[in-house]
């Protein structure tokens, strides 16, 4: 990168009782980004969030801060730099006997001279920015999990911070929250450009809002980078981290998330696929359900069948799937060639009528058992692609190529090629 780092580590080790725990480290964290650090559990993430905020010393090795080496700054400099980092807890270590005025308002009276007047006026503040302005007088225990996470937020906000640190934000939350809580961090480190640094081991959900990865691996760093080149790598967490995708859906539809699309496609055509021809599919779906009553919510609960069916129709093969748009459903077939893929989307087409064309009509039909008529046109665009390609151009290349694989006409149950 161009920018040099605001924090580097140069060959830092960390030893407890004879066990290294962090070994010749080298890493960098730049301004304005978050910055994740994972790893498995004892692999010396909080150790090394400790470093950066001075709770603990490298053993061996230099932390730098903006270019100066921590160890050779004068002590009314170091504080200064200490002063410029916030942590938030884990369990968000909030003051059960403090109103969310009185916990937001505590660093302020600990680390500063300003006038009662004055800390109260900056923490309520912090507190309307972060919309807990109805909870300012209760108690942590009075909150919900999400809004102690943003009181939390909103304490380590109020010093006006350049660095926050996350210690595993989102552990133990459900995806629900999780979701919550990631999508807070990224909104007020825009707002409030601050610098974040966060461990974690959530995988795949911290990546999507990371703009650089750290995986710690064995004492030393195994990865820096963005997590697309991380894909491209032969990293071990990385097959870890694929096959947690499983389960990383689209609510709609049933299929990959295009963020978990994109980097199953990373992963699977990256530098070890360099060599092998690879395939797509980019399929359009027409589907018009004549019943005022059930139509959006009958179109929407038929795609979601569509997409589930192409989703386990391919897999069985090799492939995998993702919604690009409402209407279109774009697969990859890692090393096959065009021909291969050709024949695979016609066997799927042969057996859409009964693999899920029924189901879409029982769901056209709703509670009433009636038959309700609808159309259903299939396109599907199939072209070779390589590993330089982005998943913009494979869409385009689709786009050029597609032609009606089924239609699907009212109640008639008949399929035209």
């Amino acid at each position: 990168m161009d920018a040099p780092p605001l924090i580097e580590f140069r060959n830092v080790t960390k030893r407890f009782n004879g066990k290294t725990v962090l070994d010749n480290v080298n890493l960098s964290i730049y301004e304005n980004q978050v910055t994740t650090i994972i790893g498995k559990s004892g692999t010396g993430k909080s150790v090394l969030l400790k470093h950066i905020i001075g709770l603990l010393k490298p053993d061996e090795g230099t932390i730098l801060f903006r270019g100066t080496p921590i160890n050779k700054m004068k002590k009314a400099e170091w504080e200064g730099h200490r002063s410029k980092i916030a942590y938030l807890f884990q369990n968000n270590a909030l003051l059960d006997s403090m109103t969310v005025l009185e916990n937001v308002a505590f660093p302020l009276r600990q680390t500063t001279d300003l006038p009662k007047a004055e800390i109260e006026k900056r923490a309520m503040k912090r507190i309307e920015d972060l919309e807990l302005a109805e909870a300012v007088g209760k108690f942590p225990s009075e909150l919900s999990g999400g809004m102690q996470k943003r009181v939390a937020l909103a304490r380590a906000l109020v010093t006006d911070p350049e660095i926050v640190l996350f210690d595993e934000p989102t552990t133990g939350q459900d995806p629900i929250r999780k979701n919550m809580i990631l999508s807070m961090i990224i909104h007020y480190r825009k707002k409030y450009g601050f610098t974040a640094i966060m461990i974690s081991h959530d995988i795949p959900d911290v990546f999507f809002i990371s703009d650089r990865v750290i995986i710690l691996w064995e004492g030393g760093v195994g990865f820096e980078g963005a997590y697309e080149d991380a894909l491209k790598q032969n990293v071990p967490m990385i097959d870890e981290f694929l096959r947690s995708l499983d389960g990383f859906e689209d609510q709609l539809t049933g299929l990959l998330s295009r963020e978990a699309f994109k980097m199953h496609y990373s992963a699977m055509l990256g530098s070890t696929a360099r060599e092998a021809t690879s395939s797509a599919a980019l399929f359009g779906v027409r589907l018009n359900i004549l019943s005022e009553a059930l139509g959006t919510q009958a179109a929407l609960e038929a795609l979601k069948a569509l997409g589930e069916y192409t989703n386990r129709y391919f897999n069985a093969v090799g492939g995998f799937s993702a919604r690009h748009s409402r209407d279109e459903i774009l697969t990859i077939f890692p090393r096959k060639t065009i021909e291969e893929a050709r024949k695979l989307v016609e066997d799927y087409s042969r057996n859409l009528e009964h693999g899920v064309i029924d189901h879409i009509r029982d769901i056209a039909s709703g509670n009433s058992g009636e038959a309700t008529c609808f159309d259903i046109h299939i396109h599907a665009g199939v072209t070779e692609i390589s590993p330089e390609d982005t998943i913009d151009e494979i869409i385009e290349k689709g786009r050029a190529k597609q032609e009606i694989i089924s239609t699907y006409r009212c109640d008639f149950g008949g399929e035209e090629q």
